[in-house]
């Protein structure tokens, strides 16, 4: 099975106690937030994994 590419805008910002919070505009729902910039990042890459892995069932459906 080929693997595809996707790209995607992330939005991150920083909350008045420090935390930074990202979002993808394009995935309705997909958002997380993390200490640092390094978690927020990664943990909005697995999160774009579960909107599109959720996506993807509701449209087999």
């Amino acid at each position: 099975m080929e693997e595809q590419v996707l790209d995607f805008n992330v939005i991150i910002e920083q909350d008045e106690e420090g935390i930074y919070v990202a979002k993808v505009p394009e995935l309705d729902g997909c958002y997380t937030q993390g200490k640092t910039l390094q978690e927020a990042l990664d943990r909005i890459r697995e999160s774009i994994e579960v909107c599109l892995e959720g996506d993807k069932v509701f449209v087999s459906q």
